[in-house]
C-alpha cells in the first residue's frame, strides 16, 4: 500500500514520478536561459499596446489600466513560451505540462518537504535579517487597485506563471546538466535578480526562496509544491499590506 493517498482528478499526468525521473525538461541551460528572457520579451511586447495608448504614457504614472494589462500580458508570456518549448518534444499537451512538473504527488512526502522549505527560509529571513538588515520591497500591490485584483494577480497569476517559468522551465532545464544544489542557485539568481524593481535589499531573500522553491519541486516531483507554497507566500505579503 502506498504510503500516503494521491490526488485523482487533477488534469495532470497519469503517473506519479518515479524517483529517477526527475527532471523531465527535454531541454538544456541554455535554451531555458533564453527562453526566460524570450518570455520576458514577449509579455512585453504584449503590453506595448496598452503603453503607447496611455494617456500618461513616459511617465511614471500610468493608468490602472495599463498597470494591470502589463502583470497580465506578462503572466502570459510567463505561460505560453515555456508551454511551446515544452511542446517542441511532441506528444499530447498533457506531455508538454509534464515536462513542466505538472504531475500527480504524493501528499505526505509534499507536505513534509513544504514544510521543510518553510521553515527553512524563516530561519534565512532570521539570520538575514541580523546579518545584513531588514530586506525591503516595494508595495506593488496597491498598484493593481481593488483587493481582487490584487488577489488574482499577485496571489493566483503571479505564482502559477512564475512557477512554470522559473521552476518548471528554467531550473528543469538547468537541472538536466548541473546538480540540484548548483542548478536551484543558478535559477534562484535569476529568479531574484528579475525582481530588483521591487527593491534591492529583497534580491538576496527572493533568491534564496528561489532556490527553496527548486529543492520543494524536485524533492515532491510536481510543480503543484512550489506553487503552492509561493501564492502561500504572495498572499501574506497581500494581507500584511492591506491590514
Amino acid at each position: 500500500m502506498p504510503d500516503s493517498p494521491t490526488f485523482e482528478k487533477l488534469p495532470i499526468a497519469p503517473d506519479p514520478p518515479a524517483s529517477d525521473s526527475f527532471p523531465y525538461a527535454t531541454w538544456g541551460p541554455w535554451i531555458a536561459l533564453a527562453a526566460t528572457f524570450g518570455a520576458l520579451i514577449f509579455g512585453l511586447i504584449l503590453s506595448l499596446p496598452f503603453f503607447i495608448t496611455d494617456p500618461a504614457s513616459g511617465s511614471d504614472d500610468l493608468s490602472l489600466t495599463t498597470r494591470i494589462a502589463t502583470q497580465v500580458c506578462t503572466a502570459i508570456g510567463f505561460l505560453v513560451v515555456p508551454l511551446l518549448l515544452a511542446q517542441v518534444a511532441g506528444g499530447p499537451i498533457r506531455a508538454a505540462l509534464r515536462r513542466l512538473g505538472f504531475v500527480r504527488f504524493r501528499i505526505g512526502n509534499t507536505l513534509k518537504w513544504v514544510g521543510i522549505g518553510i521553515v527553512s527560509y524563516l530561519v534565512f529571513l532570521i539570520v538575514y535579517s541580523i546579518v545584513i538588515g531588514t530586506p525591503e520591497q516595494d508595495d506593488i500591490a496597491g498598484d493593481f487597485g481593488p483587493i481582487w485584483v490584487q488577489i488574482l494577480l499577485i496571489g493566483i497569476a503571479a505564482p502559477i506563471s512564475e512557477e512554470v517559468l522559473f521552476r518548471g522551465m528554467l531550473f528543469g532545464g538547468i537541472r538536466t546538466r548541473l546538480p540540484l544544489w548548483s542548478a536551484s542557485l543558478a535559477a534562484g539568481i535569476v529568479f531574484g535578480v528579475l525582481h530588483y524593481s521591487t527593491g534591492w535589499s529583497a534580491v538576496g531573500p527572493l533568491v534564496a526562496l528561489g532556490v527553496i522553491f527548486a529543492v520543494v519541486y524536485e524533492k515532491s516531483g510536481s510543480i503543484w509544491a512550489p506553487i503552492g507554497m509561493h501564492a502561500l507566500n504572495n498572499g501574506i505579503a497581500l494581507i500584511a499590506l492591506n491590514s
